[in-house]
């Protein structure tokens, strides 16, 4: 199945996947949404890109944080 952005919370809640697949997902949603914005893009779709790109790390953050909680 091929996640979007409106699924990373569901992504970051998947208790099946490892944190290296969680990361993985998140950072290829987190491309394929900068791979769609191309020169005839509004500002408002790219800022809405970068809205959510800092989303994305944000969540990335938390998974690597809780990793380091656990050494």
């Amino acid at each position: 199945m091929e996640y979007k952005y409106e699924d990373v919370d569901k992504v970051l809640d998947f208790s099946t996947w490892t944190n290296e697949k969680k990361i993985d997902e998140l950072f290829r949603i987190d491309s394929y949404m900068y791979t769609n914005l191309g020169i005839d893009s509004t500002k408002k779709e790219r800022e809405d890109v970068k809205r959510k790109s800092r989303y994305i790390y944000k969540a990335i953050q938390k998974i690597i944080s809780k990793l380091n909680l656990d050494h």
